[in-house]
């Protein structure tokens, strides 16, 4: 089954379903889902969450949960700027600059009170949590189509942030773990951990990309995206 086929399954399901939640509708989106608490409250008890001090997650909705435990937790939390299109790309929310958890974590609240960083006023980066429409149980995971997530990854795995044993996770409702052989290129980046409200299922991973593949970014890309000049070849 091709992504985008896949995509719409697993959307139409959580509709028809019931299982979505707001935002809606679920279609276009990462979607939220009913139990994102309980799958949040399940990470949390991972080896890996325990040992993160900084995490990089996702803005979407169905990890907001994510986020709040987070920075309850003492943790620090990196959010990229939508499509990376700031020089400084990323939001940092430390513990122990925000008053308001809550607020903070929402998209709307992590623009108002986050700090703009570039990547070299980041510390690395211990766990990464990444949104998902559809993902299998041997960690091949389908977001959205935009293909950010895994640029997100590449962009700091080139300047030292993140490296191949850097945990990924998600978290995700039942209906989204599917049996199906999802394609996968070298530029995917596999999942660690899969957390649903029922189970955490730990995927055996995967290699994960070294850097940028330069050949997938056209050059209208490369010019929208300004931290990508800091790291392109000569």
């Amino acid at each position: 089954m091709d992504k985008e086929s896949l995509r719409e399954r697993v959307w139409d399901d959580l509709d028809e379903s019931g299982e979505a939640r707001f935002p809606f509708p679920p279609h276009g989106r990462i979607p939220n889902f009913a139990g994102a608490d309980e799958a949040a409250e399940r990470l949390a008890e991972t080896d890996e969450w325990v040992d993160a001090d900084v995490l990089k997650a996702n803005p979407d909705a169905p990890q907001l949960p994510v986020r709040r435990a987070a920075l309850r937790q003492g943790k620090t939390v990196y959010m990229a700027v939508p499509r990376l299109r700031d020089e400084k790309c990323f939001l940092r929310l430390d513990p122990a600059e925000v008053e308001d958890i809550d607020h903070a974590t929402t998209v709307g609240g992590s623009a108002e009170v986050g700090v703009k960083v570039g990547p070299d006023e980041m510390e690395s980066v211990d766990l990464i949590v990444s949104g998902s429409v559809a993902v299998t149980a041997d960690g091949a995971r389908v977001g959205k189509g935009e293909g950010y997530s895994d640029l997100e990854f590449a962009v700091l795995r080139e300047l030292g942030l993140v490296d191949g044993t850097t945990p990924v996770a998600t978290t995700v409702h039942e209906r989204q773990l599917v049996d199906a052989d999802v394609p996968t290129r070298d530029h995917d980046v596999p999942l660690d951990l899969v957390v649903t409200p029922e189970r955490t299922v730990r995927t055996g991973g995967g290699g994960k990309p070294a850097g940028i593949d330069w050949a997938l970014l056209s050059d209208e890309r490369r010019a929208e995206i300004p931290v990508l000049s800091r790291v392109a070849p000569e």
